[in-house]
């Protein structure tokens, strides 16, 4: 099978001349963050949500920038976000499509939930489509067990989920999203 190579991942420039932690986000790093801790490595953590909560996601420029602040390598930086679940190294979709694949839902059928989902989406687990509309992932449990398979749309569970629901959940998540 020929492999099909997507080019999303070049569709945002990873250099830019504007450093990612603008003056307002360094000045809350280093006049919030930096006195809390007795070593500049322990602001990390905080430094990368704030990047996070600024983008959405955590491009590897504003690592390399954290990295400078802080007096750490790169490479430290890098370990650490890529380390932790919550931290996005690469940029996500409006919507993040999450399917559970604990033991009981993969038991229940949710092999075929993703799968199908690939397939509406066409993109695989980790990846974003094309329009930025959304990005799929798997997680360990969701604490549905007793209703699986389940799966988180944005912040909203949705259980017991059979494959031929997920295109009208999709096309609803998305005109939802346009009406804001």
């Amino acid at each position: 099978m020929p492999w099909i190579a997507k080019d999303s991942a070049h569709a945002r420039v990873e250099r830019r001349d504007e450093p990612y932690l603008t003056p307002k986000l360094m000045s809350e790093l280093v006049d919030k963050y930096l006195p809390r801790y007795e070593m500049k490595a322990g602001a990390l953590l905080p430094a990368l949500h704030l990047v996070q909560h600024e983008y959405g996601w955590i491009p590897h420029q504003a690592m390399v920038e954290i990295a400078k602040v802080l007096e750490m390598s790169p490479a430290q930086v890098i370990d650490t976000a890529s380390f932790y679940e919550e931290y996005w190294l690469k940029p996500k979709g409006r919507h993040v499509v999450a399917v559970c694949r604990s033991i009981a839902c993969e038991f229940c059928g949710q092999p075929e939930i993703t799968d199908a989902l690939k397939g509406h989406l066409g993109i695989d687990v980790g990846e974003t489509t094309e329009d930025g509309e959304f990005t799929l992932i798997e997680l360990e449990c969701l604490g549905s067990c007793g209703t699986a398979p389940a799966m988180l749309i944005d912040e909203t569970l949705h259980e017991n989920v059979r494959p031929d629901q997920l295109a009208g959940l999709l096309a609803s998540v998305k005109a939802s999203s346009h009406h804001h």
